[in-house]
Formats: structure tokens, sequence, C-alpha cells
């Protein structure tokens, strides 16, 4: 019996940290696809079925939150989101909270903690 593999998005506009995380997932059996900003995400018309969203909160264009309320609002989205930051604030945090975020970490967390967090929202 073969099962599907576990689709993770991974939107930041840090192209070392979208290297870094695929690597992560992807030795962790993830199938991760990668985005350089919410705009590039929103325009892929062929994307799977995503089991968890990895967002940065501060990215160039539209903020990860900002398309997390935008995927909430006009699909109805209810994928799990999970959000990175390098600026770190009680704001941000809130912000974050308020969206129904999954976990909240900072760029230079453990990334096992990372995936930890992806693996306890997309069990079961």
């Amino acid at each position: 019996m073969s099962t599907s593999p576990t689709y993770v998005a991974v939107v930041d506009d840090d192209q070392s940290v979208c290297r870094s995380f695929a690597r992560l997932l992807r030795a962790a059996g993830i199938q991760p696809i990668t985005y350089a900003s919410a705009e590039a995400f929103l325009a892929d018309t062929k994307r799977p079925q995503f089991d968890c969203m990895v967002f940065d909160v501060q990215l160039g264009g539209m903020s990860g939150i900002e398309l997390a309320h935008v995927l909430a609002g006009a699909a109805g989205e209810r994928t799990p989101v999970i959000y990175i930051t390098a600026h770190d604030d009680p704001e941000t945090r809130a912000s974050a909270q308020a969206a129904g975020c999954a976990a909240y970490f900072r760029k230079n967390d453990s990334g096992a903690d990372v995936l930890e967090a992806i693996r306890r929202v997309t069990a079961g």
C-alpha cells in the first residue's frame, strides 16, 4: 500500500532559506515546493494540494501573513501555516497568531524544531 507524498510549500524571498528548507524536507521524505514570493505562489495554477505551508512573514511584496489571509478568504484554505521570520517582535507574533498559525519560528531557530512542527501538523 503506497501513501501519497506530503507536500509542503515554502515561500521565502531568501533563496538560501528556500534551498535549506528544501534539503531538510527532502531528507525527511517530504516533497517541498519553493516560491520566492507570495505573488509567485498565487500565480502557480498547477500547485498541488499542500499538506502544510511555511511562509516568511516579511516578503518583498505581499507578506506571508497577508498571503494566508488571501488564501483563507478567497479559497477558504485550511492548510496549516507555519511562519518563519528574521524580524521577531510582539506585534508580528500577535499578527501571525491572529492569522491562525500552526507554529511560529525565528529563522535562526533549529531546523529540527521546524521539521517537528511540520510533522506534527501533517500527521493523520
